[in-house]
């Protein structure tokens, strides 16, 4: 889970886009855009993920962030505690123990942000949305053997014994 900024031309403002990116298929579960980014939107859009990815029963997943405001919270930290889940910060200044959200973020930047400029919000929220849909359900990984994060998840689903794939990741 990470925070980034988009900027929007023609109004001269930043946007913040708070994403929540599953380190196993690399599926974009959850994402919150908007002129701002508390706490409180860090915690809705956690329980969003939640929410579509995990059934009753699950074993609750662990949640990495850096040490920013909205994660540092209270209430971050009280949500985190009362469902259960681990909630790992990683040190300041090594944005590489949370690779696979700054990885999607940079891929935003140059297939998005860096080759547009946008003028308004709803232009700047209708393009992330059209590239999430195009990151989620058309894009290559080479690391999921070569399937888009929502056909990866699928397929590995299909598996009759999964233990075997899971053990050799």
């Amino acid at each position: 889970m990470d925070i980034k900024y988009g900027y929007v031309t023609g109004c001269r403002r930043f946007f913040f886009v708070l994403s929540i990116i599953d380190v196993f298929d690399r599926v974009v579960v959850e994402q919150y855009r908007g002129p701002v980014c508390e706490a409180k939107h860090a915690v809705q859009t956690l329980w969003r993920a939640l929410k579509s990815r995990i059934q009753p029963g699950d074993e609750p997943p662990t949640v990495r962030t850096d040490n920013g405001p909205q994660f540092i919270s209270q209430l971050f930290g009280d949500t985190c505690e009362s469902l259960g889940m681990v909630h790992e910060r990683i040190p300041p200044r090594t944005p590489n123990s949370n690779a696979y959200i700054e990885s999607f973020h940079s891929l935003l930047e140059r297939d998005l942000f860096g080759k547009r400029d946008l003028m308004t919000f709803d232009e700047a929220y209708a393009a992330l949305d059209h590239y999430m849909d195009f990151y989620n359900n058309r894009k290559m990984h080479g690391s999921l053997k070569r399937m888009p994060p929502t056909q990866f998840s699928q397929w590995v689903m299909t598996l009759e014994d999964r233990s075997k794939f899971y053990k050799a990741l």
